[in-house]
Protein backbone atom coordinates (compact mmCIF):
# COMPACT_ATOMS: atom_id res chain seq x y z
CA UNK A 1 0.00 0.00 0.00
CA UNK A 2 2.88 2.40 0.72
CA UNK A 3 4.27 1.96 -2.77
CA UNK A 4 0.83 2.28 -4.30
CA UNK A 5 0.29 5.61 -2.61
CA UNK A 6 3.74 6.81 -3.59
CA UNK A 7 3.32 5.97 -7.24
CA UNK A 8 0.19 7.95 -7.86
CA UNK A 9 1.11 10.82 -5.57
CA UNK A 10 -2.01 10.64 -3.41
CA UNK A 11 -1.79 12.31 -0.08
CA UNK A 12 -3.62 10.98 2.95
CA UNK A 13 -3.47 11.41 6.63
CA UNK A 14 -3.79 15.19 6.90
CA UNK A 15 -6.96 16.61 8.42
CA UNK A 16 -7.59 20.21 7.33
CA UNK A 17 -8.59 22.72 9.96
CA UNK A 18 -11.00 25.58 9.45
CA UNK A 19 -8.26 27.92 8.31
CA UNK A 20 -7.06 25.50 5.66
CA UNK A 21 -3.83 24.55 7.45
CA UNK A 22 -3.56 20.79 8.00
CA UNK A 23 -3.45 19.47 11.50
CA UNK A 24 -0.38 17.43 10.67
CA UNK A 25 1.36 20.54 9.48
CA UNK A 26 5.12 20.51 9.51
CA UNK A 27 6.68 21.86 12.63
CA UNK A 28 9.84 23.96 12.58
CA UNK A 29 11.99 22.78 9.64
CA UNK A 30 9.87 19.62 9.49
CA UNK A 31 12.08 17.91 12.05
CA UNK A 32 11.11 14.31 12.80
CA UNK A 33 9.34 13.80 16.12
CA UNK A 34 9.98 11.15 18.69
CA UNK A 35 7.15 9.66 20.64
CA UNK A 36 7.52 6.59 22.87
CA UNK A 37 10.87 5.89 21.27
CA UNK A 38 9.50 5.78 17.73
CA UNK A 39 10.19 8.22 14.92
CA UNK A 40 7.32 9.88 13.14
CA UNK A 41 7.85 9.83 9.35
CA UNK A 42 7.99 13.03 7.34
CA UNK A 43 4.90 12.05 5.35
CA UNK A 44 2.23 10.14 7.25
CA UNK A 45 1.65 7.58 4.48
CA UNK A 46 5.25 6.91 3.46
CA UNK A 47 8.65 6.81 5.16
CA UNK A 48 11.58 7.40 2.85
CA UNK A 49 14.60 5.12 2.81
CA UNK A 50 16.93 6.82 0.32
CA UNK A 51 20.21 8.10 1.78
CA UNK A 52 21.56 11.65 1.52
CA UNK A 53 24.24 10.58 -0.95
CA UNK A 54 21.88 8.71 -3.25
CA UNK A 55 19.52 11.69 -3.19
CA UNK A 56 22.39 13.98 -4.19
CA UNK A 57 23.22 11.62 -7.07
CA UNK A 58 19.62 11.59 -8.31
CA UNK A 59 19.12 15.35 -8.05
CA UNK A 60 22.52 16.12 -9.59
CA UNK A 61 21.73 13.73 -12.42
CA UNK A 62 18.38 15.47 -12.90
CA UNK A 63 20.15 18.85 -13.10
CA UNK A 64 22.96 17.72 -15.35
CA UNK A 65 22.32 16.33 -18.78
CA UNK A 66 22.44 17.57 -22.32
CA UNK A 67 22.56 21.16 -21.05
CA UNK A 68 26.25 20.80 -20.23
CA UNK A 69 27.01 20.30 -23.93
CA UNK A 70 25.51 23.67 -24.87
CA UNK A 71 27.35 25.82 -22.35
CA UNK A 72 30.53 26.33 -24.38
CA UNK A 73 28.33 27.63 -27.19
CA UNK A 74 26.65 29.95 -24.71
CA UNK A 75 30.02 31.25 -23.51
CA UNK A 76 31.13 31.86 -27.09
CA UNK A 77 28.21 34.30 -27.39
CA UNK A 78 28.80 36.15 -24.12
CA UNK A 79 32.46 36.02 -23.18
CA UNK A 80 33.78 34.57 -19.94
CA UNK A 81 32.90 37.39 -17.52
CA UNK A 82 29.27 37.79 -18.56
CA UNK A 83 28.85 34.02 -18.68
CA UNK A 84 30.13 33.61 -15.10
CA UNK A 85 27.78 36.37 -13.90
CA UNK A 86 24.78 34.76 -15.62
CA UNK A 87 25.72 31.25 -14.46
CA UNK A 88 26.08 32.42 -10.85
CA UNK A 89 22.75 34.26 -10.93
CA UNK A 90 20.84 31.31 -12.39
CA UNK A 91 22.40 28.89 -9.86
CA UNK A 92 21.50 31.12 -6.89
CA UNK A 93 17.98 31.73 -8.18
CA UNK A 94 17.50 28.01 -8.72
CA UNK A 95 18.52 27.27 -5.13
CA UNK A 96 16.18 29.97 -3.83
CA UNK A 97 13.27 28.60 -5.85
CA UNK A 98 13.86 25.16 -4.31
CA UNK A 99 13.59 26.87 -0.91
CA UNK A 100 10.23 28.39 -1.88
CA UNK A 101 9.03 25.03 -3.15
CA UNK A 102 10.05 23.16 0.00
CA UNK A 103 8.55 25.85 2.22
CA UNK A 104 5.22 25.61 0.40
CA UNK A 105 5.28 21.81 0.52
CA UNK A 106 6.13 21.84 4.22
CA UNK A 107 3.26 24.10 5.21
CA UNK A 108 0.59 21.84 3.72
CA UNK A 109 2.40 18.49 3.90
CA UNK A 110 2.04 17.86 0.16
CA UNK A 111 4.73 16.01 -1.73
CA UNK A 112 3.52 16.37 -5.34
CA UNK A 113 4.15 19.42 -7.53
CA UNK A 114 0.71 19.12 -9.11
CA UNK A 115 -0.99 18.96 -5.70
CA UNK A 116 0.73 22.19 -4.74
CA UNK A 117 -0.79 23.71 -7.85
CA UNK A 118 -4.20 22.40 -6.76
CA UNK A 119 -3.78 23.80 -3.26
CA UNK A 120 -2.74 27.19 -4.64
CA UNK A 121 -5.15 27.64 -7.57
CA UNK A 122 -7.53 24.67 -7.60
CA UNK A 123 -7.87 22.44 -10.67
CA UNK A 124 -6.46 25.03 -13.12
CA UNK A 125 -3.28 25.23 -11.02
CA UNK A 126 -2.99 21.45 -10.91
CA UNK A 127 -3.44 21.17 -14.66
CA UNK A 128 -0.97 23.99 -15.37
CA UNK A 129 1.72 22.45 -13.14
CA UNK A 130 1.24 19.00 -14.66
CA UNK A 131 1.32 20.29 -18.24
CA UNK A 132 4.44 22.43 -17.66
CA UNK A 133 6.31 19.53 -16.03
CA UNK A 134 5.27 17.19 -18.84
CA UNK A 135 6.38 19.52 -21.63
CA UNK A 136 9.63 20.45 -19.93
CA UNK A 137 10.71 16.90 -19.17
CA UNK A 138 9.67 15.66 -22.62
CA UNK A 139 11.90 18.40 -24.04
CA UNK A 140 14.73 17.34 -21.73
CA UNK A 141 14.35 13.67 -22.70
CA UNK A 142 14.30 14.69 -26.37
CA UNK A 143 17.55 16.62 -25.98
CA UNK A 144 19.22 13.58 -24.37
CA UNK A 145 18.12 11.21 -27.10
CA UNK A 146 19.07 13.83 -29.70
CA UNK A 147 22.66 13.37 -28.53
CA UNK A 148 22.31 9.60 -28.79
CA UNK A 149 20.89 9.95 -32.30
CA UNK A 150 23.84 11.94 -33.64
CA UNK A 151 26.75 10.73 -31.53
CA UNK A 152 26.19 6.96 -31.28
CA UNK A 153 26.44 6.33 -35.07
CA UNK A 154 29.70 8.29 -35.18
CA UNK A 155 31.08 6.34 -32.22
CA UNK A 156 30.17 2.99 -33.79
CA UNK A 157 31.63 4.16 -37.08
CA UNK A 158 34.90 5.09 -35.34
CA UNK A 159 35.10 1.76 -33.50
CA UNK A 160 34.62 -0.10 -36.80
CA UNK A 161 37.32 2.02 -38.44
CA UNK A 162 35.00 3.31 -41.15
CA UNK A 163 35.82 6.61 -42.83
CA UNK A 164 32.18 7.34 -43.70
CA UNK A 165 28.68 6.12 -43.01
CA UNK A 166 28.07 3.08 -45.20
CA UNK A 167 24.30 3.07 -44.66
CA UNK A 168 23.85 0.00 -42.45
CA UNK A 169 21.00 0.11 -39.96
CA UNK A 170 23.38 0.18 -36.98
CA UNK A 171 24.80 3.46 -38.31
CA UNK A 172 21.36 5.05 -38.56
CA UNK A 173 20.63 7.24 -35.55
CA UNK A 174 16.87 6.83 -35.86
CA UNK A 175 17.16 3.07 -35.42
CA UNK A 176 19.73 3.37 -32.65
CA UNK A 177 17.57 5.58 -30.42
CA UNK A 178 14.81 2.99 -30.70
CA UNK A 179 17.21 0.25 -29.62
CA UNK A 180 18.54 2.31 -26.71
CA UNK A 181 15.03 3.26 -25.62
CA UNK A 182 13.74 -0.32 -25.61
CA UNK A 183 16.71 -2.18 -24.13
CA UNK A 184 18.20 0.38 -21.70
CA UNK A 185 15.82 3.24 -20.89
CA UNK A 186 12.54 1.32 -20.66
CA UNK A 187 13.70 -1.30 -18.10
CA UNK A 188 15.05 1.46 -15.84
CA UNK A 189 11.90 3.55 -16.31
CA UNK A 190 9.78 0.67 -15.02
CA UNK A 191 11.28 0.91 -11.52
CA UNK A 192 8.57 1.65 -8.97
CA UNK A 193 10.65 4.11 -6.94
CA UNK A 194 13.00 6.86 -8.04
CA UNK A 195 15.44 6.01 -5.24
CA UNK A 196 16.40 2.78 -6.99
CA UNK A 197 18.03 4.82 -9.75
CA UNK A 198 20.60 6.28 -7.34
CA UNK A 199 23.22 3.78 -8.47
CA UNK A 200 22.76 4.48 -12.18
CA UNK A 201 22.71 8.21 -11.40
CA UNK A 202 26.04 7.86 -9.59
CA UNK A 203 27.54 6.06 -12.56
CA UNK A 204 26.13 8.71 -14.90
CA UNK A 205 27.78 11.46 -12.86
CA UNK A 206 31.07 9.54 -12.93
CA UNK A 207 30.91 9.49 -16.72
CA UNK A 208 30.33 13.24 -16.81
CA UNK A 209 33.25 13.86 -14.43
CA UNK A 210 35.41 11.90 -16.88
CA UNK A 211 34.05 14.10 -19.67
CA UNK A 212 34.94 17.22 -17.68
CA UNK A 213 38.44 15.98 -16.89
CA UNK A 214 39.10 15.10 -20.51
CA UNK A 215 37.89 18.43 -21.87
CA UNK A 216 40.02 20.25 -19.29
CA UNK A 217 43.14 18.16 -19.80
CA UNK A 218 42.87 18.18 -23.58
CA UNK A 219 43.33 21.94 -23.80
CA UNK A 220 44.41 23.09 -20.35
CA UNK A 221 47.99 24.35 -21.05
CA UNK A 222 47.09 26.27 -24.23
CA UNK A 223 43.83 27.58 -22.77
CA UNK A 224 45.45 29.06 -19.69
CA UNK A 225 47.82 31.06 -21.89
CA UNK A 226 45.02 32.57 -23.97
CA UNK A 227 42.50 32.90 -21.13
CA UNK A 228 42.91 36.68 -20.50
CA UNK A 229 42.18 37.46 -24.16
CA UNK A 230 38.66 36.05 -24.00
CA UNK A 231 37.07 37.45 -20.87
CA UNK A 232 34.79 39.51 -23.12
CA UNK A 233 32.96 38.23 -26.16
CA UNK A 234 34.84 38.78 -29.41
CA UNK A 235 32.19 40.16 -31.76
CA UNK A 236 34.64 40.76 -34.58
CA UNK A 237 33.77 37.40 -36.12
CA UNK A 238 30.01 37.89 -36.06
CA UNK A 239 27.72 40.55 -37.45
CA UNK A 240 25.03 42.63 -35.79
CA UNK A 241 22.13 41.93 -35.31
CA UNK A 242 22.99 38.23 -35.70
CA UNK A 243 25.26 38.47 -32.65
CA UNK A 244 22.51 39.98 -30.51
CA UNK A 245 19.96 37.31 -31.34
CA UNK A 246 22.42 34.43 -31.00
CA UNK A 247 23.45 35.75 -27.59
CA UNK A 248 19.86 35.70 -26.36
CA UNK A 249 19.98 31.89 -26.43
CA UNK A 250 22.47 32.01 -23.56
CA UNK A 251 19.99 32.63 -20.74
CA UNK A 252 17.51 29.94 -21.88
CA UNK A 253 20.37 27.47 -22.19
CA UNK A 254 21.56 28.30 -18.66
CA UNK A 255 18.03 28.14 -17.27
CA UNK A 256 17.47 24.79 -18.98
CA UNK A 257 20.73 23.49 -17.48
CA UNK A 258 19.64 24.15 -13.87
CA UNK A 259 16.05 22.93 -13.87
CA UNK A 260 15.58 20.09 -11.38
CA UNK A 261 12.38 21.21 -9.68
CA UNK A 262 10.03 18.46 -10.92
CA UNK A 263 12.34 15.92 -9.27
CA UNK A 264 12.75 17.78 -5.95
CA UNK A 265 9.53 16.65 -4.27
CA UNK A 266 9.75 12.99 -5.39
CA UNK A 267 13.33 12.84 -4.08
CA UNK A 268 12.23 14.64 -0.90
CA UNK A 269 9.49 12.07 -0.35
CA UNK A 270 11.89 9.13 -0.59
CA UNK A 271 14.60 10.79 1.54
CA UNK A 272 15.53 9.03 4.76
CA UNK A 273 15.02 11.22 7.87
CA UNK A 274 13.43 13.86 5.65
CA UNK A 275 13.52 17.47 6.80
CA UNK A 276 13.28 20.67 4.82
CA UNK A 277 16.78 21.67 5.87
CA UNK A 278 18.17 18.28 4.86
CA UNK A 279 16.52 18.45 1.44
CA UNK A 280 17.69 22.04 0.95
CA UNK A 281 21.20 20.83 1.72
CA UNK A 282 20.86 18.17 -0.97
CA UNK A 283 19.71 20.83 -3.44
CA UNK A 284 22.55 23.19 -2.53
CA UNK A 285 25.22 20.48 -2.81
CA UNK A 286 23.83 19.32 -6.16
CA UNK A 287 23.54 22.83 -7.60
CA UNK A 288 27.03 23.80 -6.41
CA UNK A 289 28.57 20.63 -7.87
CA UNK A 290 26.86 21.25 -11.20
CA UNK A 291 27.91 24.92 -11.12
CA UNK A 292 31.58 23.90 -10.89
CA UNK A 293 31.20 21.27 -13.62
CA UNK A 294 29.34 23.67 -15.90
CA UNK A 295 31.87 26.47 -15.45
CA UNK A 296 34.91 24.30 -16.12
CA UNK A 297 33.35 22.49 -19.07
CA UNK A 298 32.13 25.72 -20.68
CA UNK A 299 35.44 27.53 -20.15
CA UNK A 300 37.78 24.88 -21.51
CA UNK A 301 35.40 23.83 -24.27
CA UNK A 302 35.12 27.44 -25.40
CA UNK A 303 38.89 28.05 -25.16
CA UNK A 304 39.39 25.02 -27.39
CA UNK A 305 37.23 26.22 -30.29
CA UNK A 306 36.38 29.88 -29.51
CA UNK A 307 33.75 31.28 -31.93
CA UNK A 308 33.76 27.99 -33.88
CA UNK A 309 32.04 26.27 -30.95
CA UNK A 310 28.77 24.66 -32.06
CA UNK A 311 25.58 24.30 -30.06
CA UNK A 312 26.54 20.68 -29.25
CA UNK A 313 30.13 20.47 -27.99
CA UNK A 314 30.77 16.82 -28.85
CA UNK A 315 29.84 17.44 -32.46
CA UNK A 316 32.50 20.17 -32.54
CA UNK A 317 35.12 17.71 -31.27
CA UNK A 318 34.11 15.08 -33.81
CA UNK A 319 34.83 17.52 -36.66
CA UNK A 320 38.43 17.96 -35.50
CA UNK A 321 39.51 14.33 -35.10
CA UNK A 322 36.70 11.75 -34.95
CA UNK A 323 39.19 8.89 -34.38
CA UNK A 324 41.07 10.44 -31.43
CA UNK A 325 41.06 7.80 -28.67
CA UNK A 326 40.50 10.18 -25.75
CA UNK A 327 37.70 12.07 -27.45
CA UNK A 328 36.13 8.78 -28.50
CA UNK A 329 36.11 7.62 -24.88
CA UNK A 330 34.62 10.96 -23.82
CA UNK A 331 31.83 10.62 -26.34
CA UNK A 332 31.04 7.12 -25.07
CA UNK A 333 30.97 8.41 -21.49
CA UNK A 334 28.59 11.24 -22.39
CA UNK A 335 26.33 8.85 -24.28
CA UNK A 336 26.13 6.59 -21.22
CA UNK A 337 25.48 9.56 -18.93
CA UNK A 338 22.63 11.10 -20.94
CA UNK A 339 21.06 7.69 -21.54
CA UNK A 340 20.96 6.92 -17.81
CA UNK A 341 19.48 10.37 -17.12
CA UNK A 342 16.37 9.77 -19.24
CA UNK A 343 14.64 7.40 -16.74
CA UNK A 344 15.17 9.91 -13.90
CA UNK A 345 13.48 12.62 -15.96
CA UNK A 346 10.66 10.31 -16.98
CA UNK A 347 9.47 9.70 -13.39
CA UNK A 348 8.03 13.22 -12.80
CA UNK A 349 6.19 13.10 -16.15
CA UNK A 350 4.50 9.84 -15.20
CA UNK A 351 3.64 11.25 -11.79
CA UNK A 352 2.14 14.35 -13.43
CA UNK A 353 0.05 12.24 -15.82
CA UNK A 354 -1.17 10.08 -12.94
CA UNK A 355 -2.09 13.18 -10.97
CA UNK A 356 -4.02 14.65 -13.89
CA UNK A 357 -5.74 11.57 -15.31
CA UNK A 358 -5.85 9.01 -12.49
CA UNK A 359 -5.74 10.99 -9.22
CA UNK A 360 -7.67 8.42 -7.16
CA UNK A 361 -6.35 5.22 -8.70
CA UNK A 362 -3.95 2.89 -6.84
CA UNK A 363 -0.74 1.66 -8.40
CA UNK A 364 -1.21 -0.72 -11.32
CA UNK A 365 1.53 -2.26 -13.41
CA UNK A 366 -0.39 -1.97 -16.68
CA UNK A 367 -0.84 1.79 -16.18
CA UNK A 368 2.75 2.16 -14.99
CA UNK A 369 4.18 0.41 -18.06
CA UNK A 370 1.81 1.89 -20.65
CA UNK A 371 2.57 5.50 -19.63
CA UNK A 372 6.32 4.86 -19.89
CA UNK A 373 5.88 3.28 -23.33
CA UNK A 374 3.75 6.15 -24.61
CA UNK A 375 6.22 8.73 -23.34
CA UNK A 376 9.16 7.01 -25.00
CA UNK A 377 7.22 6.75 -28.28
CA UNK A 378 6.42 10.48 -28.22
CA UNK A 379 10.00 11.43 -27.38
CA UNK A 380 11.45 9.20 -30.12
CA UNK A 381 9.13 10.77 -32.70
CA UNK A 382 10.21 14.26 -31.62
CA UNK A 383 13.89 13.36 -31.80
CA UNK A 384 13.46 12.02 -35.33
CA UNK A 385 11.64 15.17 -36.48
CA UNK A 386 13.48 18.03 -34.67
CA UNK A 387 16.33 19.36 -36.86
CA UNK A 388 18.57 21.05 -34.26
CA UNK A 389 19.23 20.60 -30.54
CA UNK A 390 19.50 24.38 -30.18
CA UNK A 391 15.79 24.66 -30.95
CA UNK A 392 15.01 22.37 -28.01
CA UNK A 393 17.29 24.32 -25.66
CA UNK A 394 15.83 27.65 -26.80
CA UNK A 395 12.12 26.87 -26.65
CA UNK A 396 12.17 24.75 -23.47
CA UNK A 397 14.58 27.12 -21.77
CA UNK A 398 12.47 30.15 -22.66
CA UNK A 399 9.07 28.76 -21.61
CA UNK A 400 8.93 25.86 -19.18
CA UNK A 401 12.29 26.54 -17.50
CA UNK A 402 11.33 30.01 -16.15
CA UNK A 403 7.94 28.60 -15.17
CA UNK A 404 9.54 25.87 -13.04
CA UNK A 405 12.39 27.98 -11.63
CA UNK A 406 10.70 31.37 -11.12
CA UNK A 407 6.97 31.55 -11.70
CA UNK A 408 5.39 28.47 -10.11
CA UNK A 409 7.52 28.32 -6.90
CA UNK A 410 6.91 32.04 -6.31
CA UNK A 411 3.17 31.78 -6.93
CA UNK A 412 2.86 28.66 -4.77
CA UNK A 413 4.62 30.40 -1.89
CA UNK A 414 2.45 33.52 -2.15
CA UNK A 415 -0.77 31.54 -2.27
CA UNK A 416 0.01 28.75 0.22
CA UNK A 417 2.22 30.13 3.01
CA UNK A 418 0.12 32.09 5.54
CA UNK A 419 1.23 35.67 6.16
CA UNK A 420 1.46 35.06 9.92
CA UNK A 421 4.15 32.41 9.28
CA UNK A 422 6.41 34.84 7.46
CA UNK A 423 9.39 36.41 9.25
CA UNK A 424 8.26 39.88 10.30
CA UNK A 425 11.42 41.63 9.14
CA UNK A 426 12.07 40.09 5.73
CA UNK A 427 8.51 39.60 4.41
CA UNK A 428 9.58 36.95 1.83
CA UNK A 429 6.24 37.15 0.00
CA UNK A 430 7.43 40.45 -1.47
CA UNK A 431 10.63 38.73 -2.62
CA UNK A 432 8.59 35.85 -4.02
CA UNK A 433 6.40 38.32 -5.94
CA UNK A 434 9.50 39.97 -7.45
CA UNK A 435 10.87 36.51 -8.18
CA UNK A 436 7.70 35.59 -10.08
CA UNK A 437 7.65 38.88 -12.01
CA UNK A 438 11.27 38.25 -13.02
CA UNK A 439 10.20 34.91 -14.47
CA UNK A 440 7.47 36.48 -16.59
CA UNK A 441 9.85 39.17 -17.87
CA UNK A 442 12.52 36.59 -18.66
CA UNK A 443 10.03 34.39 -20.52
CA UNK A 444 8.63 37.27 -22.57
CA UNK A 445 12.02 38.67 -23.57
CA UNK A 446 13.49 35.27 -24.43
CA UNK A 447 10.54 34.24 -26.58
CA UNK A 448 10.52 37.61 -28.35
CA UNK A 449 14.19 37.48 -29.28
CA UNK A 450 14.04 33.81 -30.28
CA UNK A 451 11.10 34.47 -32.60
CA UNK A 452 12.90 37.46 -34.11
CA UNK A 453 16.00 35.31 -34.58
CA UNK A 454 13.99 32.68 -36.42
CA UNK A 455 12.31 35.26 -38.65
CA UNK A 456 15.56 37.04 -39.52
CA UNK A 457 17.27 33.68 -40.01
CA UNK A 458 14.66 32.63 -42.53
CA UNK A 459 15.00 35.96 -44.34
CA UNK A 460 18.79 35.58 -44.48
CA UNK A 461 18.42 32.02 -45.76
CA UNK A 462 15.87 33.14 -48.33
CA UNK A 463 18.12 35.91 -49.53
CA UNK A 464 20.93 33.47 -50.14
CA UNK A 465 18.96 31.40 -52.67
Amino acid sequence: MELQKLSNGLHHGFVPLDDGIPEAEEEEEMLPHKCDGTKKPQFTDFEGKTSFGMSVFNLSNAIMGSGILGLSYAMSNTGIILFIVLLTCIACLSSYSVHLLLKSAGVVGIRAYEQLGFRAFGHPGKIAAGVIITFHNIGAMSSYLFIVKYELPLVIQAFLGLQSNTGEWFLNGNYLILVVSVFIILPLALMRQLGYLGYTSGFSLTCMVFFLGSVTWNKCPQSLVSLPKHFLCDISNTSYPSYCFQTVYTIPILAFAFVCHPEVLPIYTELKNATKRRMQGIANVSIMAMFVMYLLTATFGYLTFYVSTESELLHTYSKVDPLDTLILCVRVAVLVAVTLTVPVVLFPIRRAILQLLFPEKPFHWARHISIALCLLIVVNVLVILVPNIRDIFGIIGATTAPSLIFILPGLFYIRIVPTEQEPMKSRPKITAACFTAMGFIFMSMSLTFIIIDWVTGEKRAGGGH
